[in-house]
């Protein structure tokens, strides 16, 4: 894998996972497992997260997540928990892409990693704040199926594709980062500001 290669896969992992870090996990483990993902030789550290224990774990948390996420305030508990889950998830999956014969660039992926799914992690969890506060139960439901098939499509796609990777990995920064702003910006309107 070359440095874009690295880079958008290490980026796109980290983002993802403050989506939804347990499928991550999931699906960079069953990707190595069935050899979907070749790994060069100083990845080999990630083996371990073919394994069955990883997987079976990691699958549960996908479960979990996937039911937790559609209950409105049972997914906002959820992602409160998951505050300190994701960015560290995040990072360790960068951390773990990352040449470990150079310290310097494992530190910058850890640092960038955990900062990547936290900005990830802020947006999902700052909008689904937003729509539970509808009375209607269907638009958590709705919004929750939508990050769900986004998140794995993005997975797939930046498994099957490094050099893709890195574009869907700027593109969900952006995505983040502009709906961090517009639920700041909605926030702002709805609730005054003190005087």
């Amino acid at each position: 894998m070359d440095l874009i290669g690295l880079i958008g896969t290490a980026a796109s992992l980290s983002l993802l996972s403050g989506w939804r870090v347990y499928l991550c996990v999931l699906a960079t483990g069953l990707s190595m497992h069935f050899g979907w993902m070749a790994l060069p030789e100083h990845l080999q550290g990630l083996r371990i997260l073919a394994s069955p224990w990883i997987i079976g774990a990691a699958g549960f948390g996908v479960v979990a997540e996937f039911l937790a996420d559609k209950i409105a305030w049972v997914d906002s508990l959820w992602d409160a928990v998951h505050t300190a889950i994701r960015p560290v998830g995040g990072a360790l999956l960068a951390l773990a892409v990352i040449d470990a014969n150079d310290p310097t660039w494992q530190i910058v992926s850890l640092l960038l990693g955990g900062g990547a799914a936290l900005v990830g992690h802020s947006a999902k969890a700052g909008a689904r704040a937003v729509v539970n506060a509808s009375p209607e139960p269907v638009s958590n439901i709705v919004v929750s199926t939508g990050e769900d098939v986004t998140a794995t499509g993005l997975l797939i796609a930046a498994i099957a594709n490094p050099v893709l990777a890195l574009i869907i990995a700027i593109g969900v920064a952006f995505g983040s980062i502009m709906l961090i702003v517009k639920v700041r910006q909605l926030l702002a309107k709805l609730l005054p500001s003190p005087s």
